[in-house]
């Protein structure tokens, strides 16, 4: 009789095991998969991922840009497409003798590749070839139209002086630029 009981225990235990088991392995199956969107999405994902870069990049066969950067995300599906530097970008302007013309450097970075444009946020530190340094919070680039301008405050350290603004436009090469709402010291002869 001891042992009857001990079957029939055993065989129920084993029944509720089965049956749950079943339950588990059938929710399991089924053809609808509940997945997050970003997983069925690929526009929020980066289709490339690059950590410690550093390159040349040349327009017309003349290499125009040398870049480095500590992570590179490119996505292809946003619109507008883009390549973001979180961690921080740092580009220098080559002229025709692959020499430096211009450097720039922030916390972070965007290039809009298709409209060639960059958005630098974040610490921005430029130095033309003549020493003088930009600093602002905020800039932006247009590639094609080789121009840089901010609406920001700025801090622009020449030799002599220090000028203040609101803002200012410049070529590429920050060799002519024009400050918005300037103020600052200024030397002047008697």
């Amino acid at each position: 009789m001891r042992a009857i009981k001990g079957l029939r225990s055993y065989q129920g235990r084993t029944i509720a095991v089965l049956t749950i088991a079943l339950s588990l392995f059938l929710s399991c199956s089924g053809k609808n998969k509940n997945l997050a969107s970003s997983v069925e999405s690929r526009d929020s994902a980066s289709v490339m991922t690059t950590v410690g870069m550093s390159t040349l990049v040349s327009e017309n066969g003349q290499i125009k840009y040398r870049m480095e950067a500590e992570d590179w995300q490119m996505f292809d599906r946003k619109q507008p497409s883009y390549w973001a530097f979180e961690k921080g970008a740092y580009l220098e302007v080559l002229d025709s003798l692959m020499e430096v013309s211009s450097s720039v450097r922030s916390d972070t970075a965007y290039y809009f590749d298709k409209e060639k444009k960059w958005e630098l946020r974040g610490n921005v530190h430029a130095e033309n070839v003549d020493g003088e340094q930009f600093d602002t919070q905020i800039m932006f680039w247009d590639q094609n139209r080789e121009k840089v301008w901010s609406d920001d405050r700025i801090v622009i350290r020449q030799e002599q002086q220090v000028i203040y603004g609101m803002g200012f436009e410049s070529n590429q090469d920050f060799t002519r630029y024009t400050i918005k709402h300037t103020e600052g010291m200024f030397p002047v002869e008697n």
